[in-house]
C-alpha cells in the first residue's frame, strides 16, 4: 500500500466554509433508484467543495491563498482571492502556490495558472481545464497531473492533443488555464487493501468465470475454465477489448482528427 505525502503540498487542513455543502452521493444509482453503474456504494462521508470551471471574472487579478485537498477529485485545489473580495476554488496547477499571483485575461503572459483563449497560445504550450465551447466553462483535462498540448493554430480552430494521446480540433475561442495539473503522482498510488477501496466508494468486482452460466457468459464448468467464447463479452453479451462505442453521429466527431490509441 502506498499514499502521497501531503504535508510537503497542501498549506491548509480546513476548507473554506462559505464554499463547501453537503451532499448525498448517487453511488451508481439512476432517479428510480435502479443501479445504472456496478461496484459502487458506501465510501467514507465527504464535503463538496465548490470549484469553479468557468472564465468569467476576467482581467480581474487575484492571489492563491491556500492549496488543498478534494476528497472529490483526484487533482488538488486551490482557493484564489480576487482583487473584488471575492474568494473561489479553482483547479491547483502544479507550480501554483501560496502567494502567486493569477489572472484571467486576453492580455495575460502565458504563464503557469493564468488562463487566456487558447487561440492566443504558441504551440508547445501546455493547458488543463480547456472549454470546448467559448463561455461553456471547462470540461477537458481536469484530472491529477494531466495536461494538453498546443500542437497548431489553423484559423478559428485550434488544434490540441489530449492525455489519452487523441488530436482534436476547438474553437481558438475557448480559454484554457496555462500549465499541467497537481498531484501528479497520483497515477502511482497503489490502493494495497479492500478496506481502503471501501473508504473510495468503490465495491468488490466478481469475476464472470466465477458465476454460474445463468448469470454471465463465462459462468459454469467444474474448475477453472477458459471463457468459451469467440469473442470477449460483458455480462449483457455486449462485446469487449476494441469494440467502438462512439456514436459515429455524434457532432463533435468532425474535430476529431486522431483518435485515442487502444
Amino acid at each position: 500500500m502506498t499514499g502521497i505525502n501531503y504535508r510537503d503540498v497542501l498549506t491548509r487542513k480546513e476548507p473554506e466554509k462559505s464554499l463547501v455543502h453537503g451532499f448525498k452521493r448517487h453511488v451508481g444509482r439512476n432517479n428510480a433508484g435502479r443501479i445504472t453503474v456496478r461496484h459502487k456504494g458506501t465510501g467514507h462521508k465527504r464535503l463538496y467543495r465548490v470549484v469553479s470551471f468557468s472564465y468569467d471574472k476576467k482581467d480581474i487579478p487575484a492571489k492563491v491563498v491556500s492549496v488543498e485537498y478534494d476528497p472529490n477529485r483526484t487533482s488538488f485545489i486551490a482557493l484564489v482571492a480576487y482583487a473584488d473580495g471575492e474568494k473561489r476554488y479553482v483547479l491547483a496547477g502544479h507550480e501554483m502556490g501560496v502567494e502567486k499571483s493569477v489572472i484571467q485575461s486576453e492580455k495575460a503572459d502565458p504563464k503557469p495558472g493564468n488562463a487566456l483563449p487558447i487561440g492566443k497560445l504558441v504551440p508547445g504550450t501546455f493547458v488543463y481545464n480547456i472549454e470546448l465551447k467559448p463561455g461553456g466553462g471547462g470540461k477537458l483535462v481536469r484530472s491529477g497531473g494531466s495536461s494538453a498540448e498546443v500542437l497548431a493554430q489553423e484559423g478559428e480552430h485550434t488544434t490540441i492533443k489530449l492525455p489519452s494521446r487523441e488530436v482534436r480540433k476547438v474553437s481558438s475561442r475557448s480559454w484554457a488555464t496555462v500549465g499541467s495539473l497537481s498531484n501528479e503522482e497520483h497515477v502511482f498510488v497503489t490502493i494495497g487493501k479492500a478496506g481502503r477501496s471501501r473508504w473510495l466508494g468503490i465495491r468488490p468486482t466478481v469475476r464472470g468465470s466465477a458465476m454460474n452460466p445463468v448469470d454471465h457468459p463465462y459462468g459454469g464448468g467444474e474448475g477453472r475454465q477458459m471463457r468459451g467464447t469467440r469473442r470477449p463479452k460483458n455480462l449483457w453479451g455486449r462485446g469487449t477489448r476494441g469494440v467502438k462505442t462512439r456514436d459515429k453521429k455524434k457532432y463533435s466527431r468532425r474535430f476529431i482528427i486522431s483518435r485515442r490509441k487502444k
